[in-house]
Order: C-alpha cells, then structure tokens, then sequence
C-alpha cells in the first residue's frame, strides 16, 4: 500500500521507504526522466540535457537578475537556444553587457519588472467577476496578461473591469478555456490523505510535518492517511488569498525528503528548493494523475477562484484533477510548489497553479526535508 498512499514521503511506522532514488550527483531519477519524455517527446538524452540546461539556468538567474539592477524587465528560460534570456529597459547599455557577462542573453524592453509589478498590484486590488479567471507579469511581451474565460470577454462586468485594468498601465487581454477551480476531491478508498470527506495529496516533507494546499482543511482539523489511521493536524492554513498549508506529523508516521512516483515511474529525490524559471520544465505528483510534466508558464499570477482571489501563484502547462490538490511540483531535484488549481483535466490537457514552496517556508518557518 505504500505507493498508493504519500507524494511527499510521510511513511506509517509499519512501512518502510523504498524510493528507489537517482544516484547522488544524478541529474534526475529514471522515473523523472522516462515522464519528460513521455510529456514533451524527448529522447533519455534530450531529457538528461533539458535538465542540464535548466539547471545551469537556474543558477544564473539571481546572478542576472542582480547585474541588471534597476533596469531588469524579469527573465525566462528560451528552451530553443538553451540560454536565459534577461529582459533589460531600453537606454541601459551598461545593464545590458553586465548581463550578457553572466552568461545570459539579453532583449531590450520598454517597462522594467518593477514598473511592471506595480501594474499587477493595482490591479490586485480591483474586484474582479467570474468571467475573469486571472492575470500574471509576462516579462516575454513585456505587459500584464488579463485572462478572460472564453465567451466572457462581451460581459457589462467583465469588460468593465478590463477596461480598469487597462487604466493601471499595459494590459493585453487573452482567453482561457475555462474558469480556474481547485482541485480537491470527495472521499475515495485508499488514496493519500483525508481531512473529512476531502482527498487531497501531500506536497512535501519539511521538519516536523508536510506542506500541502490551504483549500484542502483548516488549522486544527485532523488528518488521516491512506490506511486512516492518524496522522497530525493542520497547524497553519490559508485560503483564499493564498493557498497553502502545513501538517505535523506523530503518531508512529515520519517523513522522508521524497516525492514518489505511484509505482509508475522511479521516485525523485528531494534536493532543494530553486526556482525554476519560466520556461523550465515541471513535473507533477498527485494522488489521482500521478506523473505529469509540462513547463513553466506565468509566475506571480493572481488566479480569481469562486472561493476568492489566490496571489503569487505559478502557472504551468502541466494537467490536474480533483485529489492532485496539495501535490509536489517538482523541477529536476528542486522542489517547486504545492498544486492549487487549473481548469482542465489529463485527457484532454489544461492548465495548473501551484503555490511556490519558499514562500510556504518562509511563512511558516518551516526548513524542507532534503537528501
């Protein structure tokens, strides 16, 4: 029954952990690999050098970031070159060859990050109606991505708060197929964990408990596992606003830095903790889907649930449903984040949000539990 039980590692005390790891030093478990190749049809070896160059990319972005000072118009990874590119405001010749000394590429913008952020802060705090299912910085085309739900863009309330985001500063306006949802589930036997009648799945092993999402219970309440015995409670929640949480764990349970692979693929290593850039590759662990990769879309998204708005979130290109709630992102050996929400499903694909892992530590003063 282990693998039908944790993404995060939490083992009752009558099992004993078999995660069946990379090697230390390895780029990525077989597992992680065999899913890349599945989800973006690579060869191992295109894999293992995806991997590589994200990695190397990854490293560079605080280095770039911090040669381009006042003039960074944010970063991505272009997957076609290989290279990070670091987007510079126009007039910063200087800014500009400071990057392209770490080793990054650079494209010339009109507004820097911090203009940019501003935008997405006034429009955070406007009231937005169903039909707008979020917005998010793309440092890419240098804006603030408005995304309306398809068929809602010629509503009076819809096309009332666009035309005030557009008053913030540059707005571009996209669709989505279909307005964003949590990703929680009623009961089903022998799946993860339960906070009443919810299923949701752990998300990682930090110090004393696990992180998970803050739709799925609130401080207080008591979890159980797979097999329903006890587990802990939730220590600290929160939802709307953010969508994150932490359990601790006692009664015989303990953790282990891994994110497993549901007998499907190997399980995964938990190394760290860094932020991937967008345009990196991502993968997804959940209780109902298990495996999934895509890349990363958007960062510091506001997603608009029916439950409230949901800031600072992570767009993916990677699939969910309803019980991949509270489940590891995982980039390589770094963990990401925790599953939030999307629309969509992993038959005829989607989108989905996760809530970015250090944010969660340095909310809760929680250290993550690391090989």
């Amino acid at each position: 029954m282990l693998g039908t039980w944790a993404t995060a590692g939490a083992l009752p005390a009558a099992a004993a952990p078999d995660p069946s790891p990379a090697a230390a030093g390895a780029p990525a478990s077989a597992g992680l690999l065999a899913a890349m190749q599945r989800d973006f049809g690579l060869t191992e070896a295109q894999a293992e050098q995806r991997l590589a160059t994200e990695k190397k990319a990854t490293a560079v972005e605080p280095e770039a970031r911090k040669a381009a000072g006042a003039a960074f118009g944010g970063s991505w990874l272009d997957a076609k070159t290989g290279k990070l590119t670091v987007a510079v405001t126009d007039g910063s010749a200087a800014a500009a060859e400071a990057v392209r000394a770490t080793g990054a590429a650079v494209r010339t913008v009109e507004h820097s990050a911090k203009e940019l952020d501003a935008v997405k802060a006034r429009i955070d705090k406007l009231s937005a109606p169903a039909g707008v299912g979020s917005w998010h910085v793309d440092p890419r085309a240098n804006t603030v991505v408005v995304n309306v739900v398809e068929g809602q863009r010629s509503d009076n309330d819809v096309q009332a708060f666009v035309s005030r985001a557009r008053a913030a500063g540059p707005v571009t306006v996209e669709e989505t197929p279909e307005a964003p949802r949590t990703f929680a589930a009623g009961t089903v036997g022998g799946d993860p964990y339960y906070t009443g009648n919810v299923r949701c799945s752990i998300g990682f092993s930090v110090h004393g408990g696990f992180v998970t999402a803050g739709h799925c219970g609130g401080a207080g309440q008591g979890v159980s596992g797979w097999d329903r015995s006890y587990i802990g409670n939730f220590q600290g929640s929160s939802f709307p606003e953010n969508d994150y949480a932490w359990v601790n764990v006692g009664s015989g349970w303990w953790t282990v830095p891994v994110v497993l692979g549901w007998g499907t693929v190997s399980d995964q290593l938990v190394r760290g903790s860094n932020e991937a850039p967008i345009g990196a590759s991502i993968c997804r662990s959940g209780s109902t889907t298990h495996w999934h990769c895509g890349t990363v879309l958007a960062k510091n998204e506001t997603v608009n649930y029916s439950q409230g708005a949901v800031r600072q979130m992570t767009k993916t290109s990677v699939c969910a449903e309803p019980g991949d709630s509270g489940g590891s992102f995982i980039s390589g050996d770094q963990a990401q984040g925790v599953t939030s929400g999307g629309w969509g499903n992993c038959s005829t694909g989607g989108e989905t949000w996760h809530q970015p892992i250090n944010e969660i530590l340095n909310r809760y003063g929680l250290t993550l539990h690391t090989a």
